[in-house]
């Protein structure tokens, strides 16, 4: 027995080792050394089916990911992907699709995860014990990366004809998705029903995000998030600290709208979405439930938040009152106070008779209207003023016209730069008083901010 090898022990045996080193996440050869070591020469080798994966010395309690491969291009980002995630000390297995496996090898990604992949629903070494149920289980997050049109399809109806669909229907961890696929099929109706049903269902998605695709000539969003903004998504999902806003609902909006002119001009603003976009970032990261209402800007869905993308003013509105109620509002976005009262259903032309007569007419005011609101209304209600010239002024009267509670006030002239920038100084005007922040960056001017109004809201400020 001192001298044995996978060569010279029965089939059975060789079924046993197999159970065994799979459970323990070792190959074959590993786990007869340990046998030998632990053993006596004449001791039976015993099947282990209910062992579970050891997690390496000194990583986190919640370190465990079963990261599922589907088939897509973007296949080949979940190398780096592993790689990310193994750097932090999150011990790892791996199911593959048998599409993935057209873009990425098993042996590639087994050998930066460290042990093989599993591929086959049917296999008869990890299935002997109901392997799909172990692998469902045997973890604390499932991380889907690319997650592909049709296995979101799938999800959404309960299929379970695959490994990778088993796991997924069989599993009571925490779904993580990271779609990836064509701008086109992104937007199909039915993608769109299947998003809507698993994030009803409990699904958490980072992604997709907007730019280029493989394919020539083609742009738009679907491309999966970058490694490192998975992880981030799932280090947020498996922190285990409650954050100061924690229990809290929160509905933030941010960046431009634009309102047509006809089919192919509109009304629109500076805004990039940037201050808003950091905002629902630092208030999910404290713990808050966060609904982003957007208008069109080029950034990523932060992750973790509920994301709403709107076009027009009376977009934002609608989409702000499907949101409440809510404890907190945050309104960062630079709504357009005008939009054409008829906007055109054909291209205008230019045919030398002058310019022609844009009759204008008001949008909703979305911070009066919610902070004037009999029911519903937000314990805590922050505007946003973008001035130009007398901030402070403009913005201490903007408080009182709207019955707002805070003013975050800053300088968007050209001088500023704050309107497309990634730094901000702003002011909080409120009842009172001034409070002015020196320049800082859009991230660190989210974090204070939400660090204020966990605050406020456990009466520590007023």
């Amino acid at each position: 027995m001192g001298s044995l090898t996978v060569r010279n022990v029965s089939e059975d045996v060789k079924q046993r080792l197999r159970l065994r080193a799979a459970a323990n996440g070792r190959s074959m050869e590993e786990e007869i050394r340990l046998l030998l070591a632990e053993s006596s020469a004449d001791a039976p080798i015993a099947a282990t089916p209910d062992a579970r994966i050891a997690k390496p010395a000194g990583t986190p309690a919640a370190s465990r990911i079963l990261l599922i491969i589907s088939g897509g291009i973007a296949a080949y980002k979940s190398l780096d992907l592993i790689r990310r995630l193994r750097e932090r000390g999150f011990s790892l297995r791996v199911v593959m699709t048998k599409a993935a496996q057209e873009f990425v090898t098993p042996m590639s990604v087994g050998a930066i995860a460290g042990e093989a992949a599993f591929t086959d629903l049917f296999d008869h070494a990890s299935e002997f014990d109901v392997g799909h149920i172990r692998l469902a289980r045997d973890n604390d997050l499932v991380v889907v990366a690319p997650a592909t049109a049709d296995l979101m399809a799938k999800m959404a109806s309960g299929h379970a004809d695959d490994l990778a669909s088993a796991v997924l229907l069989a599993t009571n961890r925490k779904i993580l998705l990271a779609p990836a696929m064509n701008p086109a099929m992104w937007g199909h109706p039915a993608t769109q029903r299947n998003l809507k049903r698993l994030i009803a269902d409990g699904v958490v998605t980072v992604g997709p995000n907007a730019g280029e695709m493989a394919e020539s000539g083609e742009a738009g969003r679907g491309r999966m998030a970058e490694p490192l903004e998975i992880v981030a998504a799932a280090q947020a999902l498996l922190a285990p600290a409650p954050g100061p806003l924690a229990g809290k609902r929160i509905v933030i909006t941010a960046g431009p709208t634009h309102e047509p002119i006809d089919p192919v001009r509109y009304i629109a603003n500076r805004s990039s979405g940037k201050q808003g976009h950091a905002i629902a970032r630092a208030a999910a990261a404290a713990g808050a439930d966060v609904t982003l209402v957007t208008g069109p800007v080029t950034l990523p869905d932060p992750p973790g938040v509920k994301t709403v993308r709107v076009e027009t003013a009376r977009d934002m509105l609608r989409a702000v009152e499907a949101a409440l109620p809510s404890d907190i509002g945050v309104f960062a976005a630079a709504v357009a106070d005008w939009r054409v009262a008829e906007a055109g259903e054909r291209k205008l032309k230019k045919d030398g008779s002058g310019p022609p007569k844009l009759s204008l007419t008001e949008n909703p005011d979305i911070l009066a209207t919610v902070s004037k609101l009999k029911s519903k209304r937000p314990a805590l209600v922050v505007g946003f003023a973008a001035e130009t010239e007398q901030v402070i002024e403009h913005a201490k009267a903007k408080l009182k016209r709207k019955g707002c509670d805070w003013i975050v006030a800053n300088d968007v002239s050209v001088q500023g730069g704050a309107m497309g920038g990634d730094d901000n100084a702003v002011h909080i005007i409120s009842a009172s008083g001034v409070e002015s922040w020196p320049v800082q960056s859009k991230d660190d001017v989210a974090k204070s901010l939400v660090a204020r109004i966990a605050a406020a809201l456990t009466g520590q400020s007023k």
